[in-house]
């Protein structure tokens, strides 16, 4: 396989087997991706500028021997993809999961560590203020545990225990493109601007940053749920 493929097939896999489940009848997702493509393209925006600013600046960058060719603003094309295949497959997910389970007898729990770790995270984004990629995820994420969790806002243990399972796919796929399984390095860190402590190959920043990204997807998309039904 040419390697120049890597990244895509990354990202068209993670994308292939959410959009066709979206047709099952069970979940029948395609009738809500309406509400899934403008807060995709709002949120994406803003997570695309921080991509373009951090690579600027040397907090990680991409090895385009792995990349189809095709860039803006230094960011391949598949970065891009990213912002649309992994939040789609990850609200998939968090929707699935609120059709099959009821998670709100742990809300209680859900709402309860939620807060507490953000208080964890606040506490460790002062702690590494100065490592730019650990500081500033850590505290964005903070403050949106911190206020979700205090507003207790419903959607939130479907998310938690979605995400538990994402955390697979995600090691998976961030693994690859790490070079976890198939010792090629998609994506590189500048380790002066992180904490250092990695899941295989994957820094454990990008657990939090993923969180923060899927979060703000579910919560978008749950707004657009309620404002079409106003």
């Amino acid at each position: 396989m040419n390697p120049s493929y890597t990244y895509l097939l990354v990202d068209v896999f993670c994308l292939l087997g959410p959009l066709l489940l979206s047709f099952y009848p069970r979940f029948r997702f395609y009738r809500y991706w309406k509400y899934f493509f403008l807060p995709c393209v709002l949120i994406g925006a803003v997570f695309i500028a921080w991509d373009i600013l951090y690579t600027s600046l040397g907090v990680w960058g991409f090895n385009h021997a792995y990349t189809i060719g095709y860039s803006l603003f230094e960011l391949p094309l598949e970065e891009y993809l990213f912002f649309l295949c992994i939040p789609f497959a990850c609200v998939f997910t968090y929707h699935a999961f609120s059709v099959l389970f009821n998670f709100q007898k742990a809300a209680s729990f859900v709402y309860k560590f939620c807060l507490l770790l953000s208080i964890v995270l606040m506490a460790g984004a002062i702690i590494y203020a100065n490592r730019l990629y650990t500081s500033a995820t850590f505290l964005s994420l903070s403050i949106t545990l911190a206020v979700f969790s205090l507003k207790k806002m419903s959607f939130l243990p479907t998310f938690f225990f979605s995400f538990l399972f994402i955390l697979i796919p995600f090691v998976i796929s961030n693994g690859i493109l790490t070079g976890s399984f198939l010792n090629k390095v998609v994506v590189y860190y500048n380790n002066d601007e992180n904490i250092g402590l990695r899941i295989l190959t994957i820094p454990i920043e990008d657990v939090f940053y993923g969180m923060l990204l899927l979060l703000l997807h579910v919560y978008g998309y749950e707004r657009m749920k309620q404002r079409r039904k106003l």
